[in-house]
């Protein structure tokens, strides 16, 4: 390889000559484009009482009819409102700063990385020398403008946090995701076949995944919706390898216990059951349940125990449910009361 050659040093450019801006030598155009800017900012607080009206005055079902193709009017408006009054408080920044903001090229000559003592003073220095050079002194409507715009435009983002859902009071609550289709006298079925689970016919160490007989009258989203919280499992055990606590006597049938099938961790579906220990495994993060104690966690992320459904038999000898879960099903959430679920010695 040949030896590096010594080239010349780049002579400093320095800065070009400046170039003023039209409205920097015409006072009227400055105006023009002071008028603009006032004028967008003032446009938004008129777009977001839009958006307001829109949300709160629009039914959610109007349709709109646009190019051929039927869209939902509400979430129309709804962005062009909202989205006007964020571009044009875009705009207003940009041409703020095009327009009227000083035009000056400085040279920042390079310094150390320490600071010197008198750093303080020259970054307020610099903020005084900014403030000037925006004009919001000369011109304060801008400032005002800006601010107001900026405020009002959360408005909007504020509201359509409703869209997320109703505040989780405790009823709501327990009308809805605390509550399952499950109730006294519902048939447990295969979740396959819908045929009802008959007490004679299951055999000691035996799972199937089972849900309520009333889901099959469920369609569309409903369906999904209560199949998600409803599912079980059913297991058959030796009764005399199992501990079946004072309160849980009557949950179960010779052996025959019924539990949830949603893990308590995150909500996976479990099914991986292991006759000889009793134990049931999440295949999501391994969690562990012990379906001959009640449920309860022996391994994994899980912090709570299985809910267990309290079960009987009909007349003909059919697995229904004696009521719902008397503990809501599925992952932790912050409002639910965890002091309510079963652990290890309770009676």
């Amino acid at each position: 390889m040949s030896e590096p050659k010594n080239l010349p040093a780049i002579p400093d450019p320095g800065l070009e000559e400046h170039e003023h801006r039209f409205t920097d030598v015409d006072e009227a155009a400055a105006d023009r484009a002071y008028r603009r800017i006032v004028g967008m900012l003032a446009a938004v607080p008129v777009l977001v009482v839009a958006f307001l009206v829109v949300y709160f005055g629009v039914p959610k079902e109007a349709q709109l009819v646009l190019f051929g193709a039927n869209l939902q009017m509400q979430t129309v408006l709804l962005g062009l409102t909202g989205g006007l009054a964020t571009l044009l408080i875009g705009i207003a920044a940009i041409a703020w700063a095009r327009s009227l903001m000083s035009d000056e090229e400085i040279v920042g000559d390079r310094h150390g990385a320490a600071s010197p003592p008198e750093a303080r003073q020259r970054v307020l220095a610099d903020l005084e020398t900014g403030i000037e050079a925006s004009g919001i002194r000369r011109r304060k409507l801008i400032g005002s403008g800006m601010a107001g715009a900026l405020g009002l435009i959360a408005v909007p983002a504020l509201i359509t946090l409703a869209d997320l859902g109703p505040w989780p009071t405790a009823a709501l609550r327990k009308e809805t995701i605390e509550k399952t289709i499950w109730a006294e006298g519902i048939r447990l079925v295969n979740d396959v076949n819908y045929l009802p689970l008959k007490a004679s016919e299951l055999v000691v160490g035996q799972l199937v995944n089972a849900v309520p007989a009333n889901l099959e009258e469920l369609h569309g989203a409903e369906f999904q919706t209560a199949k998600s919280k409803a599912a079980i499992i059913v297991v058959r055990m030796d009764p005399n390898s199992i501990k079946i606590p004072e309160s849980r006597q009557d949950w179960q049938v010779d052996g025959i216990l019924c539990y949830s099938k949603i893990c308590t961790h995150v909500g996976c579906p479990i099914s991986l059951w292991e006759q000889q220990t009793h134990h049931l495994l999440c295949p999501c993060h391994q969690s562990t349940f012990d379906l001959g104690n009640s449920g309860v966690v022996v391994f994994g992320p899980a912090a709570r125990s299985l809910p267990q459904l309290p079960i009987t038999t009909d007349a003909e000898g059919y697995l229904v449910a004696r009521s719902d879960f008397t503990v809501p099903v599925g992952p932790s959430y912050f409002e639910r009361d965890s002091s309510v679920d079963f652990k290890e010695g309770d009676r």
